[in-house]
């Protein structure tokens, strides 16, 4: 597992610990959950800085635009080295009127 699939499956988890900081303070001093939106602010700030900072190490790959167009070049997606970039089977299909003369 990547780094930035880490810190995005980790933001709650902090969110709540946040969150269970505030109202320790809360119980046991006189700021309040009125008074400490603040450290959900910074926290938030500290994990999306640190989820570009490692974006920023390791891009994504890009995806191809939408089926049907080659992906991009260097991209990570298409097909395997040594198979057909095309599709395999007839490109075209002809369709033939019927006359009503088939049954004679």
């Amino acid at each position: 597992m990547n780094q930035y699939m880490l810190l995005r499956r980790m933001f709650w988890p902090i969110m709540l610990l946040v969150f269970g900081v505030t109202a320790i303070l809360n119980e046991y001093t006189g700021i309040g959950y009125d008074k400490s939106w603040p450290l959900y602010i910074i926290a938030w700030g500290i994990l999306k800085l640190t989820e570009n900072a490692v974006l920023a190490q390791n891009p994504p790959p890009v995806p191809p635009p939408y089926p049907g167009y080659p992906p991009p070049p260097g991209s990570g997606y298409g097909m395997p080295p040594g198979s057909s970039s095309g599709p395999t089977g007839p490109t075209t299909t002809a369709i033939v009127p019927s006359n009503g003369d088939e049954g004679r």
